[in-house]
């Protein structure tokens, strides 16, 4: 493989600065109903080439899907981001039961989400993005 037709892939885990512009990232493309979840919206948004960024689940245990999404990605040149936990994942996008205390119940997993391009730019896309190219 050529490392410049690889997308380059990072982990949020290893920074936590990431983690929280990531989670505000995908809070924002709800609000502006720019968000993709799910196998059959995220790879739409992929191959109609919408898309400003994935985030992929490395806990996903179907890896046609995994293969699937990275070559989209690839295809396309769309940056991926990589996380741990697909429960962390929905409760960012907000696939959950939220109680009277605030606390997130019924978290429903996502294995992939995709921010849409809508042409405005994003308030924390900028670092997200400098953290995935680095």
């Amino acid at each position: 493989m050529s490392d410049t037709a690889e997308t380059p892939a990072v982990e949020v885990a290893a920074a936590p600065a990431v983690e929280v512009a990531t989670r505000a990232l995908i809070k924002e493309a709800i609000c502006r109903h720019a968000l993709a979840r799910g196998l059959h919206e995220t790879t739409k948004a992929l191959d109609r080439n919408e898309a400003a960024l994935c985030i992929l689940s490395e806990s996903c245990d179907h890896e046609e899907y995994v293969k699937l999404i990275e070559a989209l990605c690839n295809k396309y040149s769309t940056p991926l981001l990589k996380v741990e936990d697909s429960k962390k994942l929905g409760e960012w996008s907000q696939l959950c039961k939220v109680d009277a205390e605030g606390n997130a119940r019924k978290i429903v997993g996502c294995s992939c989400v995709v921010v849409r391009d809508t042409g405005v730019e994003y308030l924390n896309l900028s670092k997200v993005l400098s953290h995935v190219q680095a």
